[in-house]
């Protein structure tokens, strides 16, 4: 059977293209090995579940520890202790059953459900105690629990590791999911009842939890040479280079770009994986919004996450209210990362979806045909395409902006949808944007052409300034002689007359069209 580029559920070694899991946790095995009890924590579809799986059958094919792999995907959503720790246990009993297969589940289970508070604590001392070898349990989707079932589960391994010196107890424990397990329990009640996960927590590293890295450069390229060893076809070295921009080594998001180049688009194996293979495919799965990308979606309406992506994509700062916590989520989640110092969006690919997503639904009323704006040469008309942008900023745009959920991105949002809409008939559109940048860039590539696009809010008289500045710094970047800037005057007390201009002015060596909104 040829393997295949998984991107569903777990990876195995004899179905999937795969590098070894081990490579990611040497950190875990060392917790582990110290006997601690710690978060696993990574962005969703990176590889938490083939790792955790890889460490229980890498544990039990040896002679040091026992290791139970068990996914608590069940018991999410049942804030009640007595159904989900049934669950609980139920789930238990088949991992004991599959991987431990010499070790009986403990008897008189309905004797512990008569008390579900402490059901999870016998249980595991029942099998820590008969175990041959030291415990490692790994509980997977562990931050899919809540309500009093979380705080009960929590509580139950908090106290079997206090006294585990002198009551049998899993000697390490895994918790593993996309939050931290301070994020675990969000409301106060239950914050009150376990706020010993500040201060003296069995999961004793929770400020600095384990992460599941992304793939790197070269393991990118490892991982796809797999396909070319395989079947012969290779992936030229710019395709590969441009795989990894995109996804900065989401393993997830490697697999489907590499899964739709090669199951859909380039069948023929004596084909070379091309750039402009890896650009449509990128381009393929973000309109279909397929699995993963759903789930991404579905994240941007938790307020904590847009209380970080809005002001991102105005170029801003968050507000006072925002907590160091809610960055900490978001970084958890694999959304956002701190790089050198900046909170940026993790991925270019993120950094597409996420404003296509919020926009989607403008985008497909705005009533304008992009062939309007190509020249008879096939170039893209930027006056002539900026010029109707203002007008339908005036008409409708401005209305429809107020309506967004995230309002101070309102603006940027509007602009991305119009021009998403012209460029789909030919070219695309690149956007950067982090916390405090002041500003979002935009850049159109349309067939050989590059037009550089920044954006800010006007607030004051000093932003047209610093914005010349920054368009400046950006057209060098980019080495091109001229591009545009659009402000979007704040002062709604200015008539639309003096707020719709168009000038263009010299900043140093470059030429800058300002566009006023």
């Amino acid at each position: 059977m040829e393997r295949e580029f998984n991107t569903a559920g777990p990876c195995f070694p004899d179905e999937h293209y795969m590098l070894p899991p081990e490579r990611r946790l040497g950190r875990v095995l060392k917790l582990i090995g110290k006997g601690k009890y710690f978060s696993l924590v990574g962005g969703r579809q990176t590889g938490k579940t083939t790792s955790a799986q890889w460490l229980a059958a890498h544990y039990n094919a040896g002679d040091q520890y026992c290791a139970l792999w068990i996914d608590l995907q069940t018991a999410r959503e049942r804030p009640e202790p007595a159904v989900a720790f049934r669950v609980i246990l139920d789930m238990l009993d088949t991992g004991v059953k599959q991987m431990l297969p010499g070790l009986a589940v403990p008897e008189d289970r309905e004797r512990l459900f008569a008390t579900p508070e402490t059901a999870l604590l016998h249980y595991l001392g029942d099998l820590a105690a008969r175990a041959p070898r030291p415990l490692v349990v790994l509980f997977d989707e562990a931050d899919g629990l809540v309500g009093a079932a979380m705080v009960s589960f929590l509580t139950q391994l908090r106290n079997g590791y206090i006294a585990r010196h002198v009551s049998p107890f899993p000697r390490s424990v895994a918790l593993i999911g996309q939050r931290q397990i301070r994020d675990y329990v969000l409301g106060e009640h239950e914050r009150e009842a376990v706020r010993w996960l500040g201060t003296t927590s069995p999961f004793n590293i929770t400020a600095a939890p384990v992460t599941l890295h992304a793939f790197t450069a070269p393991e990118v390229v490892e991982l796809l040479s797999q396909h070319t060893t395989a079947t012969g076809q290779p992936f030229e070295p710019a395709a590969a280079a441009r795989i990894f921009e995109l996804t900065q080594g989401h393993p997830w998001l490697v697999n489907a770009l590499a899964e739709k180049i090669t199951d859909e688009d380039v069948e023929d194996r004596s084909v070379a994986v091309t750039v402009a293979h890896v650009d449509a495919a990128k381009e393929t799965i973000i309109l279909e919004r397929r699995t993963h990308l759903d789930a991404l979606i579905h994240k941007l309406v938790d307020p904590r996450v847009r209380r970080i992506l809005d002001p991102m994509l105005a170029g801003g700062d968050t507000g006072g209210d925002v907590l160091d916590d809610d960055l900490a989520y978001v970084v958890g989640l694999g959304i956002v990362q701190i790089r050198a110092g900046r909170v940026e969006i993790a991925n270019p690919m993120y950094r597409e979806i996420i404003p296509r997503a919020l926009s989607y639904v403008r985008q497909v009323q705005i009533a304008v045909e992009p062939a309007a704006f190509v020249r008879s040469d096939g170039a893209l008309d930027l006056p002539r395409l900026m010029a109707a942008w203002q007008t339908f900023w005036r008409e409708h745009g401005h209305l429809a902006a107020a309506g967004f959920s995230y309002q101070e991105a309102g603006p940027h949002l509007m602009l991305m949808a119009f021009l998403q809409r012209i460029v789909n008939g030919g070219g695309r559109l690149e956007r950067e944007y982090a916390l405090g940048r002041g500003a979002l860039d935009l850049l159109i590539a349309w067939r050989g052409a590059r037009h550089a696009i920044e954006v800010k809010l006007r607030r004051d008289t000093q932003t047209e300034e610093r914005a010349l500045s920054q368009v400046g710094g950006y057209l060098e970047t980019l080495g091109l002689a001229e591009g545009w800037l659009v402000l979007f005057d704040l002062r709604s007390t200015l008539p639309w007359d003096e707020r719709l201009t168009t000038r263009t002015l010299d900043v140093g060596e470059k030429k800058v069209h300002v566009v006023g909104c």
